[in-house]
């Protein structure tokens, strides 16, 4: 496979290039966010999630509520659903229903909060997850929902016991592990995140995310091959993520493949042509507009 950008790119793609490795290494750490799943964020999306979402999977869940209108369950299971396809409002319009119903059914107020979060209304959230917990403190989606809010918070220590605590009530819940991962890898705990992500990734293999997040820390702590291998099959996996495509660039980069780490720069810049990481990236390999390259 060959990567090339044209030379009638050339112009829209031409500026001033950052060369520091930093801010390859910071942009690729702060694209990292979740796996995906019931209380994921910015993974891309399965079949059985696009399956879920589909307008003929909502109209059935919608005959369900309407055959049973009392019924929390109803509106939760089509509000998760509504979730899954990004229609927030419809999603907070069921979990309210199932919670005027049942004002103490915990898992509705966590799928609310999962919403919350996902729009940027934190405080919600939080107390969203608070109240599921104070109904159910063994629910685990709340734990880790409430994790990552902390984390995203900068509240490392109550993030970690909550991601702890998840793990604690499902040991096979790939989320908790990559995101305390995500946490030590922010704290420069390299080796514990690496097996957390090993973790994450024997628990769910077909997600780009924690091999992109272990190929990050395997190259904090100069292990290039490992960590490019991680990155082959993050690109492999989500072809069209600009970030896996950076970070292989840098890990090739650092093995002295030059070819391998343009065509994956050129990659990243044909999905995201504003990626300041991938231009830096490009121009410090010695990167020719027009040129083809070698990705594989």
């Amino acid at each position: 496979m060959r990567s090339s950008v044209t030379t009638r790119q050339h112009a829209r793609y031409r500026r001033n290039f950052v060369s520091a490795l930093a801010l390859v290494i910071a942009t690729a750490l702060g694209g990292c966010s979740s796996i995906n799943g019931a209380v994921s964020s910015g993974a891309p999306e399965s079949e059985d999630a696009i399956y879920a979402g589909s307008p003929a999977n909502i109209e059935s869940l919608t005959d369900v509520v309407r055959r049973n209108p009392k019924d929390p369950q109803a509106y939760n299971m089509r509000g998760s659903v509504l979730g899954e396809a990004g229609r927030y409002p419809e999603a907070l319009s069921d979990f309210n229903n199932a919670i005027s119903i049942d004002p103490n059914y915990a898992q509705a107020y966590a799928n609310r909060g999962l919403v919350y979060r996902e729009t940027g209304k934190i405080d919600l959230a939080l107390a969203d997850y608070n109240k599921a917990l104070s109904i159910d403190p063994n629910y685990a989606p709340a734990h880790l929902g409430r994790g990552m809010v902390y984390r995203q918070e900068k509240k490392l220590v109550p993030a970690l016991q909550d991601f702890n605590k998840a793990i604690a009530i499902r040991p096979d819940n790939a989320q908790a592990y990559y995101n305390r991962g995500l946490l030590y890898q922010s704290q420069r705990q390299h080796a514990f995140a690496i097996d957390d992500f090993s973790t994450a990734i024997g628990l769910t293999q077909q997600q780009a995310a924690p091999y992109i997040a272990r190929g990050l820390s395997y190259m904090a702590v100069n292990d290039n091959k490992d960590a490019a291998s991680d990155l082959d099959e993050a690109v492999t996996i989500e072809p069209q993520s600009a970030q896996a495509w950076i970070s292989r660039g840098l890990a090739y980069e650092r093995l002295g493949d030059k070819d391998k780490a343009a065509g994956s720069y050129a990659r990243a810049m044909n999905i995201d042509q504003n990626s300041t990481a991938a231009h830096a990236g490009f121009a410090r390999v010695g990167g020719k507009f027009g040129q083809g390259y070698q990705t594989f």
